[in-house]
Formats: structure tokens, sequence, C-alpha cells
């Protein structure tokens, strides 16, 4: 008994002793792991050492104290680790482990990089920092030379791609940026995060990331300072590999779309300035995409001028457009939307209910701001199939002109930076009276381009002015009662390849109070290369081009009356013998014109009797008898009108 007693004690002794002894191997172990890691540091030219390191193998925790990491020379990058724990850790294949929990305290690190050519510094503190279920290398990827902020987002996304976690929270997350004092403000300020938090990490992916608060104050020059907070960021389905193509030298041929985000979203944004202050009540971001090829955000960057005192020549102008052109049709959003914004200031309140950005349309909804004659207001203008891209490079081609003024091929060029453009629901004061101004709607649309020239356009357009008792041309309508003008415009035209023709489709104008006017023209055999800019081409081609038949009608909705009237007060006569006057006086050409073509009397004979008799529809059609060609056909109105006239056919009618 006594035998086996011994030799129990003697088997405990030595299995605390071997429990202990595996310990400290396990402590020992580690030790060196971290080591290794921090001597891989000091090899690169850096600085790197650390505290106390503990090791409880029952829960396989590590403890390392006082990390201090200053990575190389060139990276101008400081870190600081008050503590690190990491517990349930476990070692995978070679050079990986995984750890259930990591938590990190007082987080202290500053880089210094470059933007362009303007020196940035960011300093960043972080009080605690968790961790869940990770998975990673034991050693970090080596920092690389350059201090470039691209080479640094390069770096901090291929870390960030060679780990997995299920979860990272951070409570809060300081960060005060400093500029050169010189460099455009502002100057430099101060950041702060709180509740960031990060969900499903793996190989560069991100399922969610959110944002309670974002608060900043930075230095302006005037009126000094400007502060501003952002609430609930967040953002879904981040994948790092679409940066990481455009960031890489090796992949300036990729021409794939690379989706970043599938959604960005944020609430109330708000920025306050002296005694301005403007708000955002929401906005988001869907669909964000870049395509490597063309979204070199290095390149931008170099092509900035590294000397910002002096302007950049006309070259490196038009180079830097032509860059920020590829650049920007890298950049693919599938939607964007602004909620609800105001700016504030001492002189009043302006709005927008909704700015919003989709399928190539900008439209800017419910507009309501204070002007020194009254409050303007506008329920939408929209810009149709806009191209940022095609902007800049018109912007580029312009550069070339050097002071000179713009060819016709190069404002021409405008129409394929956008499609159309549209207004709706517009009331404004009309100069200072207190009368208004209103738009129901102005539209313009055009396509079908040849070159830079639109083949096909429609205008719409409806608003209703007040007379302006200043301009000498409206007395007449002001004198007949005349108060105000609403105008009805609608105009189409468009150019037929297969026919070689080009109709104008019935172009109305509706002028309330006064007439209702449209007008039908067609014009055939025109060719494709008449659409030029080239002068010489142009004329070359117009003479190929014949008149067709035009119709037009007038419907007469106060006019011939207020003409009346006005002769009437002239001559000092009643209005039946004015109206009689005027018809008469139409009249007294008609044998004249009747000489050249008989079709003109009756033509002659119709105007006269719709000015005799109030509220009729006069209607006019003219036929070509042959092929008229068309420049012949304006040469020899200018010479000879009766004879131009004499080549087609003249119907004229009128009818209540």
């Amino acid at each position: 008994m006594k035998r086996i007693l011994i030799g129990l004690i003697v088997a405990a002794l030595l299995a605390v002793g071997g429990w202990f002894g595996f310990n400290l191997y396990a402590r020992h172990r580690a030790t060196a792991e971290i080591e290794a890691a921090f001597e891989q540091i000091r090899k690169q030219g850096g600085q790197a050492s650390h505290g106390k390191i503990g090791f409880d193998l029952p829960s396989r925790t590590l403890t390392i104290k006082d990390i201090a990491v200053d990575p190389s020379p060139q990276s101008q990058t400081h870190i600081k680790i008050a503590g690190v724990k990491a517990s349930g850790l476990s070692q995978g294949d070679e050079g990986q482990f995984s750890a259930d929990t990591i938590e990190i305290s007082g987080i202290a690190f500053a880089i210094d990089s470059t933007v362009g050519p303007s020196p940035v510094k960011s300093d960043y503190k972080i009080a605690q920092a968790t961790i869940k279920d990770y998975a990673g290398t034991i050693r970090a990827r080596a920092l690389p030379a350059s201090n470039a902020i691209t080479d640094l987002y390069r770096f901090g996304l291929e870390q960030f791609s060679s780990v997995s976690a299920s979860s990272v929270e951070v409570p809060s997350i300081a960060v005060t940026v400093v500029t050169k004092a010189d460099t455009a403000s502002p100057e430099g300020g101060d950041l702060t995060y709180s509740g960031l938090a990060m969900k499903n990490l793996r190989q560069g992916k991100v399922e969610a990331t959110k944002a309670d608060r974002l608060t900043f104050t930075f230095k302006v020059a005037q009126p000094g300072q400007m502060t501003g907070e952002l609430s609930n960021l967040a953002m879904s389905d981040f994948d790092a590999s679409g940066m990481l193509a455009a960031l890489d030298p090796e992949k300036t041929n990729d021409d794939s779309i690379r989706q970043l985000y599938k959604r960005v979203s944020a609430g109330t944004y708000t920025v306050t300035s002296g005694d301005a202050r403007f708000q955002i009540d929401g906005l988001s971001v869907e669909d964000i995409a870049v395509q490597p090829s063309k979204f070199r955000m290095s390149e931008m960057l170099a092509m900035l001028p590294k000397d910002q005192s002096a302007p950049p020549t006309p070259a490196q102008a038009r180079a830097m457009l032509e860059k920020l052109a590829d650049f920007y049709e890298g950049l693919r959003v599938g939607k964007i939307e602004v909620g609800k914004t105001s700016i504030a200031t001492p002189q009043g309140t302006g709005s927008v209910n909704l700015i919003r950005y989709k399928d190539g349309e900008i439209a800017v909804e419910g507009v309501d701001t204070p002007s020194p004659q009254g409050q303007f207001r506008m329920e939408r203008f929209a810009l149709k199939s806009f191209s940022a891209p095609n902007l800049l490079r018109w912007a580029a081609d312009l550069s070339k002109n050097a002071g000179r003024p713009p060819v016709p091929d190069q404002m021409l060029a405008l129409f394929g930076v956008l499609a159309g453009a549209e207004i709706k629901g517009v009331t404004a004061p009309f100069k200072n009276t207190r009368k208004l101004v209103t738009i129901d709607t102005v539209s313009l649309d055009w396509g079908q381009l040849i070159g830079a020239i639109p083949s096909k356009a429609h205008v719409v357009a409806k608003f209703v002015t007040p007379t302006d008792p200043s301009d000498p041309k409206q007395l007449a309508l002001i004198a007949a009662g005349i108060d105000k003008l609403a105008i009805d415009l609608d105009l189409g035209a468009a150019w037929t390849e297969q026919s070689n023709s080009f109709a104008l489709t019935p172009a109305t104008l509706d002028i309330g109070g006064i007439a209702r006017a449209q007008l039908a023209i067609t014009l055939g055999n025109v060719p494709r290369e008449a659409f030029s800019a080239d002068p010489a081409q142009f004329m070359g081609q117009a003479v190929r081009i014949e008149a067709g038949s035009l119709a037009f009608s007038l419907r007469d909705q106060g006019g011939v009356e207020a003409a009346a009237a006005q002769y009437a007060r002239g001559k000092n006569v009643s209005r039946d013998a004015a109206r009689q006057a005027l018809a008469d006086s139409v009249r007294a050409h008609r044998e004249e014109i009747a000489a050249a073509n008989p079709d003109a009397g009756a033509a002659v004979d119709a105007i006269a009797s719709f000015l005799e008799t109030p509220g009729q529809t006069l209607l006019v059609k003219l036929t070509p008898r042959a092929k008229a060609p068309l420049m012949q056909l304006m040469q020899l109105l200018q010479t000879d009108p009766q004879s131009a006239l004499a080549q087609f056919r003249i119907e004229a009618s009128t009818g209540l």
C-alpha cells in the first residue's frame, strides 16, 4: 500500500512537472513565433519592440503588452498598441493561426503619406477593438517602400484580403489629419467614428459594415472652422478585389467590371460653416463598380502638378482632363439618391427634395429657394443620358484653341455629352414685379447623331409669362387688355435614312388669347453627308435637297380682334371698319399676286376673309408642281418671290 501511494505521488509530480514543462514550451514557442515576426520587420529596416508576452495553455490565450512598430524609414508609418489578448488560439497550416476572440486595446498609429504633391499626416487612436473568429497569417506582409497613398492603400487591402473574421467591433476611432499649411483649404482637422462594426469578412469581402456616427471639425480659411456630422453609415457586399485590380500595375489591360459595393447609404448629414448650415436627410448609392483598365488612381494622382503655386500649362490641363475622363469612365454607379437637401443662410433657406442619378439621367426635384426678387420653385429639372467622361473630353478638346473661339465641330460635340434636358413646374418672380412666370414643361430631346450632329430632335414648351410694359413690341398686346402670354410649343423634326427625307412634324405654337398655329414641312433627297459641320461639305450636299410640301394652319383666338382694336384706336374708326380696312389692304395685292400664280389669288381671298371674321381657322397648303431644288428656291425667294410661289400648287381656305 505504501509503495502504491509513493508511486501515485511520483506520478502526480511527474504529471505536474510535465504540465508546467509543456506550458513553458508552449509559451516559449508562442514567444518565438512573435519574436520571429518582429525580427522580420527589423530585417526590412524597420523598428519593432514589445513588452511582456503571456500564454495560458488551458484557455489557449496569448497576451502581448506594449507593442511599438516603425515598419521602415520610407513608409513613415508608426504603430503603437498597449495590449493584445487572443483567446482560443490554434495553429492551422504553415504560417496561419486562428483565434476565437482577439481584443486589442490602446491602438495608436500615424501615417505620413502624399496625395499628389501634398503631404498628409493622419493620426488614428482606437481605445478598443474586438475581433471574433479570426483567421490569418502569423506574419504581416512587408510594407511598401513608397509612402504614396495609393501604395499604402494597396498594402492595406492586400493585408485585409488575407484574413477572415465573423465580426469586427470598434466602439470609436479618433482621427487627426494635418496637411501642408500653404495648400488649399481645408487645412486639416479631427474626425471621430462611433459604433463601427463589420460582419463576415472573408478573402477581401465584407457582407456588411456600419458606423453609427461620424463627426468632424476642419480648419478652413473662411470663416475659420467647418463642423459636420453623419449618422447611420452602412455598406453592404464590399469586395476588395476590384480596387486591388485598379491599383495593380499589371492590370492596365483588365477591361472587366469589378463590383466594389452593392450599396452604400447614410442617414442625416450636416455641415456648418459660419452662418451657413448644409443638411442632407439621407443618401444612398447602389451597384458601385470599377473597370481596372480605366480607373487608374495612381496615374490620376501622378498627374497633379508638383508645384501648386504655378498653374498647369494648356497641354498639362488637357492631358489631365483626358485622364480624368478615363478615370470617370472606369467608375460605374447604378443609382444615386440624395434625400432632402437644405442650405440655410442669413438670407434665407433653400431646399431640394431629391437628387437622383439612374441610367444616365440626373434629376433634381422639389427646388424651393429664395431670390432677390422672390421665391423660386421648380418641381423637376433633368439632364438625359448625361456623360461626365464625354463632358471632360469636350472640355479637353476646347482647351486646344489657346484663346481662339471654338470651331463648329467643337461646339456641336456638346450634343454627345447628353441627349436632352427637361424642366417642369417652375414658378419664378417676373423681374421686379409681383407677377410670376410659370413653366409647365420645357423639354428638349435629340438623338440619332451623325458625327456630332443630331438628325432627330423634339422641343416641347408650355409656359405663361406676364406681358412686359417695358418692351415696345408688347404695348399693342397690353393695350388690347392682354396681361399675360400663354405659350404652348411642340416641335419635332427627324431624318429618315431609308427614304432620305427630312420632316418637320406638325410644329404647334399656341399663344393663349391670340392664336394657335401649326406648321408641317417635308424635304426630299436629303443625303446623310449633309449632316456636316464643314460648310463646304454641307453646301456641296445641300444642292441635292428638294423642297417638299408645306402645310400651315392658323386659328384665331383673339389676335384678329386685338389687331383691329389697335388699328381702330390709331385711325379713330370702329372695330368693324378696322377689320374691313385690314382685309382690304390684303386684297389690294390680289391681282399682282394672282398674275404670277392663279392659286395664290385664292390664298389672298382666304387671308382677307380670315381678317374680316374673328375666330376662324386659316388653312394653307403648298405642294411642288415638279422637283424643286431647295437652294435654288431660297435664292429665288430673295430675288423674285412670285416666281418662287409659282412653282407650287396652293390650296387655301377658312372655316370656323
